[in-house]
This record gives structure tokens, sequence and C-alpha cells, in this order.
């Protein structure tokens, strides 16, 4: 049974162990701003549950890493249906969590979980199967429409919660998939024109949700209602203001200790990072996405099929845009949603599927061979 759960030297030599460093030191900045930004409030609480999800995700990672990552494929349609499965729960009030007006959360006895993070993976999983299947060729009407359908229908779900930020990340997974599998970019144009017209045309329907709106409104305009709406961004700009270009010092902050910033060891990590490490801190940690995103994409350029290639594409898209619409909600230049900050931000379903993902494309990196895409 032991010898199941070991990985062969030979697969290990290809383990791209910059990623794996990398990880390390993206969850140990974490757990010491996240620590940083609750024990006042909380005291050790969040830090001993963000120190339990980061072993429970290691190992699940660990776990990931055995089987080659093309079995996932015999699966893919399980997974899919399982995050829709979860969504539809959603739709329930017997099992809805609502929380800052959006019903994102289920909670099943003592479990409490976010559907939209395992539709995400479904997603990706099901369009890297279909593209495999199709052998690439996603221009072909009858392909094209069969992808969409796919993507669209739990994306559909995730908007009725109304989730806005998990809405953008499939969007943007989608995109992301669509573009490096070779779509027309006359498609591709198309359907970000046609997503912005009906954001227009539903700006003033009863499908746009309040709260949408005043987010909205308030990246537009924060001054406009600095104690309502904008009263969130124009706490984070005081904070990252505020640290300068050293910093206050671990748990030397004001704003965060204050308690001035809802949200500040999730949505706004990257808050607590600029005020108590500085624009030195908020350099190295944009470094090392920096380094993580390059490998990862290096890894989908190098895999063996159109099925690992895809895989990675999804959940480097998936990286990518968390982190530049959390840090850009931050300071101001995207609109605010709860989008977390990948492997900083507390969160345990965030963090599980993260790890399980990144796993999935370190898979991909071990089994690889020279694919062009």
């Amino acid at each position: 049974m032991l010898k199941k759960l070991k990985i062969g030297r030979k697969l290990l030599r290809e383990l791209d162990f910059v990623v794996i460093i990398l990880i390390i030191l993206l969850v140990a900045f974490s757990t010491i701003n996240v620590h940083s930004a609750t024990h006042l409030r909380y005291g050790n609480y969040y830090l001993k549950s963000q120190l339990i999800g980061l072993v429970v995700g290691l190992i699940l990672g660990y776990l990931v890493l055995i089987p080659d990552y093309s079995i996932v494929k015999d699966y893919a349609v399980v997974i899919y249906m399982f995050g829709v499965f979860l969504l539809i729960l959603n739709c329930l009030p017997m099992f809805q969590v609502t929380v800052n007006g959006a019903s994102s959360w289920i909670k099943i006895g003592p479990i409490t979980m976010q559907p939209s993070e395992f539709a995400k993976i479904g997603i990706i999983m099901m369009l890297a199967k279909e593209l495999d299947d199709m052998e690439g060729k996603i221009n072909d009407f009858k392909n094209f429409f069969k992808l969409t359908a796919y993507a669209g229908f739990p994306m559909l779900l995730i908007v009725t919660q109304p989730d806005m930020g998990m809405t953008m990340v499939c969007f943007f997974i989608v995109l992301g998939i669509y573009f490096t599998s070779g779509l027309n970019l006359k498609a591709i144009l198309g359907i970000i024109l046609a997503t912005i017209i009906s954001v227009a045309m539903f700006w003033n329907s009863p499908l746009m949700q309040p709260h949408w709106k005043s987010r909205l409104t308030s990246f537009i305009n924060p001054g406009a209602d600095p104690l309502g709406a904008g009263y969130q961004l124009e706490q984070s700009k005081i904070a990252i203001g505020s640290g300068g270009v050293l910093g206050k010092g671990f748990m030397q902050s004001t704003q965060i200790s204050g308690g001035f910033i809802p949200e500040d060891h999730t949505d706004f990590i990257f808050a607590v990072v600029c005020e108590e490490w500085g624009l030195i801190g908020a350099v190295v940690l944009l470094l090392l996405y920096g380094i993580l995103i390059y490998r990862l994409v290096r890894i989908a350029q190098n895999a063996k099929d159109i099925f690992g290639s895809v895989i990675s594409v999804g959940i480097i898209s998936t990286i990518l845009f968390s982190v530049l619409q959390n840090i850009g909600m931050t300071i101001g230049i995207m609109p605010i949603t709860g989008i977390t900050l990948p492997f900083m931000s507390y969160g345990r379903s965030s963090m599980l599927t993260a790890f399980m993902c990144l796993a999935l494309v370190l898979n991909v990196g071990m089994r690889k061979r020279k694919f062009n895409f």
C-alpha cells in the first residue's frame, strides 16, 4: 500500500522544485500576515486554522502528484458534474450561506464549502477533455458551441448566486483556454464585446444585484461614498500608502490592527503586506508571483498532450487573473470582488483547491514531452 503512495525517482527528477520553493515562500509569508491581521481580535484561531488547511492542502497536493494526470481525463465528466451538482445545491435555501450579499457558500452538516471553487476546476477539466478529444479543432462551430455550453451552464449558476468575482475568474479561464487553443481572434473579440453589451443591458434589470452596482460605482468614484461603498477601498489605500518603502514592521500596523479594513485577512491581505512590509515587501511578493507564472507557462508549453496543456493554461489563467484582480482592487484599479489572493489569503476552500490545481500542473510537468500549442 505504501509503495503505491511513493513517486519514482525518475519522476521526482522531473518535478519543478523551483515552483515548490516559490509556494513554500508564499504560504510562509501568508501565514505570518494572516496571523498579524487577526491576532488582536481572534488570538491564534486563524493561525491554527491556516496551518491545518496548509497541512491538508499539502497532503492532497501530494496525492494528486502520484497518478499520471491523464487518468484524470476519465473522470473529467464526473468532476464537472460534481461541481454543477454543488452549484444546484447552492440554489436551495436550506443549504445556502449568505455572506456580503452573495449566497456563494453551502453548509452540509458541519461542512461549509464554496461550490464555485469546485465548479471552476470542473470547467477546466471538461474543456481540457473536450479539446483533447477534438484534437484542438476549436474553430469548428459545433466544437466551439459545445465548449461554450459546457463552460456557460455552471457560469450561469454562479451569476445567480450572485458571485461577480468568481464569474470573472471563470470568464478569464475560458478566454485564456480559447486564446491559447487557437480560437479565431474575431471570435474572442466577439465574446468580449458580447459580454460588455450584456452587462450594459442588465445594468437596470433585476438580475443586476444592488451590491454589484454599489461596488462598480464605488470603483468609478470611491470618494463619492467614503463611509459606505467606497470605505474598504479608501482604507486600503491609506494602509498601502502609510507603509512607505520599508513598511511599519511585523505586527506594527495601525490601519490593520485598528480594524479599519474589513476582510483584511482574506480579500485585502495585500494591504496588510504593504502596510507592514512596505513597497519592498510588495515588490518581493509580485516577483514571487511573476516567477511562478513563468515556470507554470513553461510546463504548459512542454506538456505531452492537449489535455495536459489545457489543464495547465486553465490553472495559470486562474492564478494570473486572481492576482491581478485582487491586487488591482486593493489599489483602486479594479472593482472590489470576493476574489482572494492565491496562496496568500486566508480561506480553506480556496487554499485546498489552489494546492490541488498546482499539483496537477506539476504532475503535467513531471510527465512531459515537447508539445507546441
